[in-house]
């Protein structure tokens, strides 16, 4: 970016010195019209022409993480063009260690951005560059995962993105909407993820609140999942599964042992519910990556600071339940959900 501006500028010194015969009301036009052109017309011409490449770190393949990874790409190639960016798009596979490696590759690579797909992509990124932008998407609650102790909705520095919190008390609510008899309740979720813990805290305080009787299971990752869920299923009437990334990947396996025991499960995310459970109070994936994709396009634009930049949230979350599990359950369903239609 440095080299092209300074072409630029001797681009346009070149021509001043070859046009000192031009009469001096042309130079005062030109003058003129230098000083009326607004940042935003500058920082467009700056970027006309530029090709950007983007490193996009996810943390693992599962629905919610795939659809908000091709929103973005879709709405940066959307209002880019297709030939203007390139994409270089790596999963680690769940492990926090791989995020550390993808993310000091694009530094060394030098990318114009980096897409940090969950949270612990989005600590890897920051660990690894002060000075490359960094927008987060599908991390839950960026005060958490950053450590930032007083944060007040922009990170600064080199971050920002959005948040795939949904409004947890309307989630924990949902018990007594659709399993008004669950006094019982069990919350499931991987000890290594930052942000279900803070997701966890807040709905169990929500549930007892209401009187419920609240215990939490911690599996480490994937290997035993099976075996925690076991547990929580058979001393609970009912369990919550906030938006967990190891979970959202082992759904299935949570189905098969909850759906042996009838146990319901409401999920922090459409992706879990769609796997394992009965309803949802849910944020469209698809549509927080394109809103992280404007984000990044006004960046490379120079149209935006990020360290100016909020973090954005999704505005209208849909309660949604899975027709076929509910009907299994003996679940009257009220007006205001919506069918899982996969």
């Amino acid at each position: 970016m440095k080299k092209f501006t300074a072409a630029l500028l001797s681009s346009v010194l070149c021509t001043s010195l070859a046009g000192c015969g031009s009469s001096a009301s042309s130079a005062t036009a030109a003058a003129s019209a230098a000083a009326s052109e607004t940042p935003a017309a500058s920082a467009a011409a700056d970027t006309a022409g530029r090709t950007y490449t983007i490193g996009i770190v996810q943390l693992v393949q599962h629905v919610a993480l795939d659809a908000a990874t091709q929103g973005f790409q879709d709405e940066v190639k959307k209002e880019l063009g297709e030939d203007a960016v390139t994409f270089d798009v790596q999963n680690a596979a769940g492990d926090s260690a791989t995020c550390t490696t993808i993310a000091n590759q694009f530094v060394t690579e030098g990318v114009d951005l980096i897409l940090a797909n969950a949270t612990p992509a989005l600590q890897a990124a920051a660990a690894a560059t002060n000075t490359i932008p960094i927008l987060g998407t599908s991390v839950t609650e960026y005060g958490t995962a950053l450590g930032i102790s007083d944060f007040s909705g922009t990170v600064g520095g080199n971050i920002s993105g959005t948040s795939d919190l949904a409004p947890l008390d309307q989630q924990a609510a949902m018990f007594d909407e659709l399993l008004p008899d669950a006094q019982k309740i069990g919350i499931l979720y991987c000890s290594a993820e930052a942000n279900s813990v803070y997701q966890a805290d807040v709905v169990q305080k929500a549930l007892e609140d209401a009187g419920k009787t609240v215990t939490i299971y911690t599996f480490t990752d994937s290997n035993d999942v099976a075996s925690v869920t076991r547990s929580a299923c058979s001393e609970n009437d009912a369990l919550y599964i906030p938006t967990d990334n190891t979970a959202a990947s082992c759904a299935e396996s949570i189905n098969n042992v909850a759906s042996e025991s009838s146990t319901p499960i409401i999920a922090g995310e459409e992706g879990i519910m769609s796997g394992c459970g009965i309803a949802s109070l849910s944020i469209d994936y698809y549509e927080l990556g394109v809103t992280t994709g404007k984000m990044a396009v006004r960046i490379l634009k120079g149209e935006d600071d990020i360290s100016t930049m909020p973090i954005e949230y999704y505005a209208n979350p849909v309660k949604k339940y899975m027709p076929e599990r509910c009907e299994a359950y003996g679940i009257s369903v009220p007006d205001d959900y919506t069918a899982y239609e996969g």
